[in-house]
């Protein structure tokens, strides 16, 4: 039988493509035991949506069962994240106070529009604020902030843009108007990982992440370069834009990211007339998910034409009309937002 530091050695020719280093010099290799013609341990990842798990596990099977009097090899595959800024994340924002992701199930929500105004809104409370579009196939934030300019350059380190209060840093500014993007994971994970690293935020207290719809590559690579300190949900009323958003939500919660809370968007109509209010799409969805997930409503904002034109127009409502009904009710999931945080915060 192979001794413990040969197993090692063995396992040290499996690399990490994310970490640039071996799985036992990160300390990935737990509860190793030899014996019996046997060998087992645990390869404990930093998260446990790793897209070369499995990878992994084949790679340790085969290079522990080649070595002399192995006959068998049992593998166990955890996860266990690191929360803050530690060394489980490859990118460290310690100038940054609270990584919020904004996310959905599907598209078509409103995500991004409550993005851009739940950005406005804390920084109308006097917060330091940014707002990172990653919605690679579709960025909309540079539209719905009213934003014409390219971001400067300076020492490699990229400068984002402010409006309306906000630092904003978009994919959109680097993609030429009406291009399609056709990128492959490994070309948007490198895209993420640059994009975060190298822009100079500043102090910040909140730096909103406008997600794209689902849960895909964009989403995984965030969820293994940056520690965020948890993820809101946006979603319609209807049963069927909920059922879709519980998938994003068990995507955090194998990402190790506490949910904050959902907001109810297109809640319901309210006639400009007569004031009557219509609930279109159904009522009482967000309410319903947020009960099975144990996190608050953070708001429920009503449908309403103006958000679509002060949005068209580059003004979010917050900004635009803040004695709106729609105004107050983004202004009202900014503070609720702010409060949630402050006591996942507290009991970390």
């Amino acid at each position: 039988m192979p001794t413990e530091a040969e197993v090692l050695k063995a396992l040290s020719a499996i690399q990490d493509p994310d970490l640039g280093q071996d799985i036992v010099s990160l300390g990935f290799i737990k509860d190793l035991a030899v014996g019996g013609g046997a060998v087992s341990f645990t390869i404990e990842l930093t998260t446990p949506a790793c897209p070369v798990r499995d990878q992994f596990k084949a790679e340790a099977e085969r290079v522990v069962g080649a070595l002399p009097g192995v006959k068998e090899v049992r593998v166990a595959i955890t996860s266990r994240v690191q929360h803050g800024h530690g060394a489980a994340r490859k990118i460290s924002l310690p100038c940054v106070n609270h990584i919020v992701i904004v996310a959905s199930g599907k598209g078509g929500v409103g995500k991004s529009t409550t993005s851009a105004n739940l950005a406005v809104a804390l920084a109308k409370t006097g917060a330091r604020v940014g707002l990172v579009d990653l919605d690679v196939y579709g960025p909309s934030i540079p539209t719905l902030m009213g934003i014409k300019d390219q971001p400067r350059v300076e020492n490699d380190r990229i400068i984002p843009v402010e409006a309306h209060g906000v630092k904003v840093v978009s994919m959109g500014f680097f993609i030429p108007p009406g291009e399609a993007v056709i990128w492959r994971g490994p070309l948007l994970h490198s895209a993420v990982e640059q994009f975060m690293s190298q822009v100079e935020w500043g102090e910040l207290d909140y730096l909103i992440v406008d997600f794209p719809p689902g849960t895909g590559d964009v989403q995984l690579s965030m969820g293994q370069l940056i520690t965020a300190t948890g993820a809101v949900i946006v979603s319609t009323p209807q049963d069927l834009a909920l059922e879709v958003a519980r998938r994003a939500v068990t995507m955090f919660e194998r990402l190790n990211t506490p949910l904050l809370g959902v907001i109810e968007n297109m809640s319901y109509f309210l006639c400009p007339s007569c004031g009557h209010r219509e609930e279109i799409f159904g009522s009482g969805g967000a309410k319903r998910a947020a009960e099975w997930w144990h996190v608050p409503v953070l708001a429920e904002i009503p449908l309403s034409g103006a958000v679509r034109e002060t949005g068209d127009a580059g003004t979010p409502i917050v900004a635009a009309q803040p004695d709106s009904v729609q105004a107050k009710a983004y202004m009202d999931a900014a503070r609720a937002l702010a409060a949630r945080i402050s006591v996942v915060t507290a009991k970390a």
